[in-house]
């Protein structure tokens, strides 16, 4: 945003996954005077709010479909209609979007519009995963104990060697989210002056499921790919203890789409 020629205006984001529909559509789109109970003033949505400038959608995938489809509008006719509103206003604004799934996946799943999805792709930017640049491990991990000793007034001035390889020999499926929630993890447990290995999340040297063999080998792509999921999924679970919220942030996948890939495959939480 700062590099773009709209950096003079405003810079306005959200999480979809951390608010409700009706919450988020209000926000996103703003709202009338007595639209609903407790709209007691008329209210800006941010898009309105990002005029000229840039509005940012974090997990855009936990947008509902009926806001998929007032977002498309918003972006095609470059107009917004206020909840309880009955007259269009005009908008620009650019749009980024970030999400830590396969949005092409859950467009063929049905799970995102296709049409939305074709606007968005006009310029992607695909951040590689953490275990394709183990060489970050040690930054990332590093960077973030030195943020949460200050945060927690903790004397932690670093991660042992020892640590550090557990850390660099885990695939980290969850990526950067799953490797900060690690750290801090450690944090809380840790009593000395480094992050030992005995303070680190226990699942972080369990094996991880392997698809290499003659039995994926003789299957057809996509039964092998299934059959991997469906192993990938009661591994994220197992480490939970069965607890759904939990696995999802681990592996960083909305709980909504956890329970329909439990679904798919038949997993229990047992």
């Amino acid at each position: 945003h700062n590099l773009n020629v709209r950096r003079e205006k405003g810079f306005m984001a959200i999480n979809c996954g951390a608010l409700p529909e009706s919450i988020l559509e209000s926000e996103l789109f703003g709202h009338e005077k007595g639209a609903f109970t407790g709209a007691v003033k008329q209210k800006y949505g941010l898009i309105e709010q990002a005029e000229g400038g840039t509005l940012f959608l974090d997990e855009i995938e936990e947008m509902s479909s009926a806001l998929q489809v007032k977002l498309l509008r918003a972006i095609q006719e470059r107009e917004v209609l206020r909840v309880g509103g009955d007259r269009p206003i005009k908008v620009d604004f650019r749009l980024v979007a970030a999400t830590n799934v396969d949005l092409r996946e859950r467009m063929e799943e049905e799970a995102f519009r296709a049409d939305l999805f074709y606007r968005l792709s006009v310029v992607t930017v695909d951040l590689p995963l953490l275990r394709d640049r183990p060489g970050d491990i040690p930054l990332l991990a590093e960077h973030f104990a030195r943020l949460l000793a200050e945060r927690s007034g903790k004397e932690v001035r670093g991660i042992a060697p020892e640590a550090m390889q557990v850390l660099q020999g885990y695939r980290w499926p969850g990526n950067v989210r799953e490797l900060e929630n690690a750290v801090e993890q450690a944090m809380v447990l840790s009593r000395g002056i480094r992050i030992e290995v005995g303070d680190l999340p226990k699942h972080l040297e369990a094996p991880v499921p392997q698809v290499e063999g003659e039995e994926f080998q003789r299957l057809p792509f996509r039964q092998a790919r299934e059959a991997f999921e469906r192993r990938y999924f009661e591994a994220a679970l197992a480490r939970a203890n069965g607890v759904v919220a939990e696995a999802a942030r681990t592996v960083g996948m909305p709980r909504q789409y956890f329970y329909e890939k439990m679904k798919r495959y038949g997993i229990s939480r047992e």
